[in-house]
């Protein structure tokens, strides 16, 4: 099969889904080529945060509606282990209904592929790429469908697939922190409506995000602990974390299948030296996940771009001055929030003494000033750009 296409979308995820959504309607032939099979809903059970800008995003791209099992939070609590500094962002006083949400995976996934197949984009699913190339005047894409090799050629090829295709190629900057984050659900005697906790440790942040009837649990600490804490009967693995975190939501209940998974940055080149080509989400940049910030910022890369390829004229879709145009527009946000992640792991995952006491002053001074909480939740929510 050889197809000619405006915009070839590789990876059919959040990411990728939302920027086909964007470009739906516009006259461009776009296509959309996903590996999982066209009957496969996703397996991952994760729950996924979003911050209250991507809400508005996604409305606009007319699913909010749609999504089902989403949990509001509406304050945060933000606390430092064994220290006396706290600081709470609250919604009310930031004029918003909203700082953030969670809602299972499979719910955002199903919505925005649901809306795909009810739009003018192609869907190829089952379809694994094996190679991409840029030529003079677009790129070129092969994949295997069904034991059969294809090629399609793309006036701008959008690499939203995490970064497996093109990593290689064009090794991304990469920071490992020596920690991974584990997983799970637990339940508590006294769960707080709509609160969200997020604690800095010596280990690393600990976060409790609400969600069906108790809390989504995100506990950062080393690579080993974070193995051996997969050892442990329920019982330990409660009594362990009520010792972490204390006695804000009550007696902690019950917990659920626990998984771990390793942290790190990962940063893709600024220029990707591929005419025709760009990367997108976690193909561009993979956060820690401290401060929620990773996938929503790859909505708004998504967004982003499909404002910029709207607004090209039919000459330069795709070209070098395109693509150069959307770095310049995202630079900014996309280095800030780099730096802005990146910058509370390395100021919290340790314990001496000096730096420790600074961070609960400024945790304090945080929880007094509000200039700097508005800063930092409108951070948070929106990314510099808000």
């Amino acid at each position: 099969m050889n197809s000619q296409f405006d915009i070839a979308i590789i990876g059919g995820g959040p990411v990728g889904a939302a920027l086909a959504l964007a470009l739906r309607g516009s006259h461009m032939k776009v296509c959309v080529l996903e590996a999982r099979p066209a009957s496969s809903a996703s397996q991952d059970a994760r729950a996924l945060a979003l911050s209250y800008g991507s809400r508005l995003l996604l409305d606009r791209l007319g699913i909010w509606d749609a999504l089902r099992g989403v949990s509001s939070i509406r304050n945060i609590h933000i606390s430092q282990k064994q220290s006396f500094g706290r600081a709470m962002l609250r919604a009310a006083e930031l004029n918003v209904p909203e700082l953030g949400y969670v809602l299972p995976y499979p719910a955002l996934q199903g919505a925005l592929t649901d809306a795909l197949q009810h739009s003018d984009v192609a869907s190829i699913y089952g379809a694994s790429v094996t190679q991409l190339k840029s030529e003079a005047d677009h790129a070129a894409i092969s994949y295997q469908q069904d034991g059969t090799e294809h090629t399609l050629y793309a006036r701008l090829a959008v690499v939203a697939d995490g970064g497996k295709l093109l990593a290689q190629q064009y090794p991304p900057e990469v920071r490992d922190y020596g920690q991974s984050a584990l997983i799970t659900h637990i339940t508590c005697s006294a769960p707080q409506s709509n609160t969200a906790f997020e604690r800095f440790t010596p280990q690393g942040p600990l976060a409790l995000l609400p969600f069906q009837e108790g809390y989504e649990l995100v506990w950062t600490a080393s690579h080993q602990a974070s193995q051996e804490m997969l050892t442990w009967d329920d019982a330990k693995f409660l009594r362990e974390l009520q010792i972490h975190f204390g006695d804000r939501v009550g007696d902690l209940l019950t917990v659920s299948k626990r998984t771990t998974f390793p942290l790190g940055l990962k940063r893709a080149p600024q220029q990707t030296p591929m005419p025709h080509t760009v990367l997108l989400g976690n193909a561009a940049q993979t956060l820690h996940p401290v401060a929620g910030q990773g996938f929503n910022m790859g909505l708004r890369d998504a967004w982003e771009l499909a404002q910029e390829i709207l607004d090209a004229s039919p000459a330069s879709l795709g070209s070098e001055a395109m693509l150069a145009d959307y770095r310049i527009h995202r630079r900014t946000d996309r280095e800030a929030g780099i730096r802005f992640t990146d910058g509370l792991v390395r100021l919290f995952s340790n314990d001496l003494p000096m730096i420790s006491a600074g961070r609960a002053a400024a945790l304090t001074a945080l929880d007094c000033l509000p200039f700097a909480k508005k800063f930092v939740a409108k951070r948070m929510m929106f990314g510099v750009n808000g």
